[in-house]
């Protein structure tokens, strides 16, 4: 991190003269956070437009938190954050960031302000009433064009719920434009005139439409591992599988020199292996009920970070050899119900099942892993509103103050998602990428060589 701050301020150039306010400066209250968030917190609420179309309308309410500068006299200003997902609360992720070791130098120079987003935990949360046995956005393997109509009819059912539910009054403006918009509301609030900007993932698509929206009131905006200049859109989706196939092979050596979990003695080994366990688990599903579908997201979660790979590797023994697999936590019902929101929103998805069906059977043959799952029908294709506004336009109007990050073998934001979007901001952005794999552990500095592009 410290690296790639560092590098950051390097590639900064000054912003320009400041256009007008979105909205009145609001007087934030501050006082201790609610239990759990995080020490050495602050937080505070604030009143945002439900609809900014109708600005003097319903308001629904912001949790913010404050990490303050830690040397006021070196303080340059604030440095917003967001924990990616879409649907991750960050509340608390100023201090998780402090604690995974943001520099000293960072921490003196500024107030670093956690927010839940809009429809996400303690602002005002959204819910779509999903049930238990909905695990993830991210679409299952499907085997065959069968297996796609008949998830078509699962997922318009998780559609109805979402459009039907105690707070679909606010599902159309659940977006990351509103998002954005939330975000300048509380730089005014905060009596800042420009802000920095740091975040993870999908995180990055939301900085990049900050920037985009309101280019002169960016200072100098970090964007770890980006998606595309579409953020989760369908073209992303699709991504997966590409990223699967990318990051498979740093998990198959680290199994191949591990010859105790019996994966296999090479990578070209454990490879075969994921493909006999994912046909043995299509055809009867393991003792606690590991279906071949689970088999495949468990593995493709699992992929993000390099210390899970040793639970990865224990849960594929356990489900070789018949034993009970470890036990993993369901994601909160908001955290999907937020996420279903914003990227159902965000672009207008494909409505026709066939095509779904023309996407599968092109990407098991292009990327065989995963591409089956990455390209299946999700619940957007059946959303109950139609986008409130054009996409943004990420484009290269503003000053030269963006970073992008970018690991060559990511899972989850593929390297050429990562190159659209460099793309798209065009001079604007500079990008750094390591040759490695999976999301770098925020907080954390790399040692390894850098190629700038």
């Amino acid at each position: 991190m410290r690296t790639f701050l560092t590098a950051l301020a390097a590639a900064v150039v000054a912003s320009s003269v400041p256009v007008g306010v979105a909205g009145a400066a609001d007087t934030l209250e501050w006082g201790p956070c609610p239990a759990g968030v995080g020490t050495g917190l602050e937080c505070a609420t604030l009143d945002v437009p439900l609809d900014y179309r109708d600005p003097d309308g319903r308001t629904i309410e912001l949790a913010i938190s404050r990490l303050a500068s830690a040397n006021p006299e070196q303080r340059r200003g604030v440095l917003l954050t967001n924990s990616g997902g879409p649907g991750g609360p960050g509340l608390g992720f100023p201090a998780a960031l402090r604690d995974m070791g943001l520099p000293r130098g960072v921490l003196d120079s500024y107030d670093v302000i956690g927010m839940d987003p809009r429809g996400v935990g303690r602002s005002t949360p959204v819910t779509c009433d999903l049930p238990p046995e909905y695990r993830s956005n991210i679409p299952p393997h499907a085997l065959d064009a069968a297996d796609v109509a008949e998830r078509a009819g699962e997922v318009a059912g998780i559609a109805e719920r979402c459009g039907s539910s105690r707070t679909a009054a606010l599902l159309p403006h659940i977006t990351t434009a509103n998002t954005a918009r939330d975000l300048d509301r509380v730089r005014a609030a905060l009596g800042e005139s420009e802000v920095s900007y740091f975040a993870p993932s999908y995180g990055t698509y939301l900085g990049a439409v900050y920037t985009t929206l309101f280019p002169h009131r960016s200072d100098r905006f970090l964007l770890d591992s980006a998606t595309g200049p579409g953020g989760w859109d369908a073209t992303m989706s699709r991504s997966f599988g590409r990223g699967f196939e990318d990051r498979f092979p740093d998990f198959a050596e680290f199994a191949a020199a591990h010859p105790d979990y019996g994966l296999g003695e090479t990578p070209e080994q454990v490879r075969a292996t994921y493909f006999e366990l994912a046909a043995r688990l299509d055809a009867r599903p393991s003792p606690g009920g590991i279906d071949g579908e689970q088999f495949r997201q468990l593995t493709f979660g699992n992929l993000y970070y390099d210390a899970a790979f040793p639970n990865l590797a224990a849960t594929w023994q356990a489900l070789d050899t018949g034993a009970p697999p470890p036990e993993t936590m369901p994601s909160p019902e908001n955290y999907l119900a937020s996420q279903l929101h914003v990227i159902c929103n965000d672009s207008d998805w494909p409505e026709s099942v066939r095509t779904y069906q023309r996407n599968v059977a092109s990407d098991r043959v292009e990327h065989p892993m995963f591409g089956a799952a990455a390209a299946n029908i999700t619940p957007c294709a059946f959303w109950p509103s139609e986008p409130t506004e054009p996409p943004v336009e990420i484009t290269d109007r503003g000053p030269s103050n963006v970073l992008l990050l970018q690991n060559l073998r990511d899972p989850a934001t593929p390297l050429a998602g990562a190159q659209r979007m460099r793309q798209a901001l065009g001079d604007r952005a500079r990008m750094v990428t390591a040759d490695q794999g999976g999301i770098p552990p925020t907080g954390t500095s790399t040692t390894r060589a850098w190629t700038r592009s």
